[in-house]
């Protein structure tokens, strides 16, 4: 597979252009949809949903699309392969820069299909913790109409989550990129905790490119350094001419 999509994926990103990924992981009825949603209209991502993405993949009275609709009713998980490759091919077609990727990857294949294949490092994964309990009740109010919303195949898939998921929540926190919200709250709630992390990345970057520049400056040549301190010196900042 990886090396099928080899030259797709040296197209993407366009060359010069930074992709920013942030994985959103939580369980059947935590709300990440809803928190994704909310994050798309303060900071401007794209939502690619796994689910979705396979959901509609299911719908398309094909071999593939058939597979995926057993499986999912089935509780189990679709081939990781396969989920990158509608994953890759959403980015592509989005023409945006900044991703949310919700509900993958849900375990260590998926982690190493998504690395091997598209090799774009996220930016952190947002971990939405959210009781059982609260999870199994939500799904059952929901009553979207979804194949897969039985009280069996809930439990199923709580059971997956829980057994296969746990290892890329805890790659991710080794790697210093977990960020964990409570999910059992009221929706805005758990927002205000979302909007805080992704303002901190922000305001991460924007320092780190600040501190780029005042480290490309200091280490000028002596004589660059005072040219530069002349000329500023002359005609003053932007912001001191403003």
């Amino acid at each position: 597979m990886a090396h099928a999509n080899k030259n797709h994926v040296e197209s993407f990103p366009p060359p010069g252009k930074k992709i920013t990924i942030v994985f959103v992981i939580g369980g059947p009825g935590s709300g990440k949809g809803t928190q994704c949603a909310k994050i798309v209209k303060q900071f401007g991502f794209t939502h690619l949903s796994a689910g979705d993405l396979l959901r509609e993949e299911a719908k398309s009275e094909t071999e593939q699309g058939t597979m995926i609709k057993n499986l999912m009713n089935e509780g189990k998980l679709v081939p990781s392969d396969l989920i990158v490759k509608l994953l890759f091919k959403a980015m592509r077609e989005s023409g945006n820069d900044k991703f949310l990727v919700d509900g993958f990857p849900r375990n260590e294949e998926n982690r190493q299909a998504y690395e091997n294949i598209i090799q774009i490092e996220p930016e952190f994964l947002l971990f939405i913790d959210c009781s059982k309990e609260e999870m199994e009740r939500r799904i059952l109010n929901r009553n979207q109409g979804r194949d897969d919303d039985n009280i069996n195949t809930i439990r199923r898939r709580f059971d997956v989550f829980q057994h296969q998921t746990l290892p890329v929540i805890q790659y991710y926190e080794k790697r210093g990129k977990l960020r964990k919200v409570d999910g059992n709250r009221q929706v805005d709630e758990v927002f205000e905790d979302v909007k805080a992390i992704f303002s901190q990345s922000n305001n991460q970057k924007n320092h780190g490119g600040q501190q780029a520049s005042g480290l490309s400056r200091a280490q000028m040549n002596p004589l660059k350094r005072w040219f530069f301190d002349f000329f500023c010196g002359c005609f003053g900042t932007k912001e001191e001419r403003n």
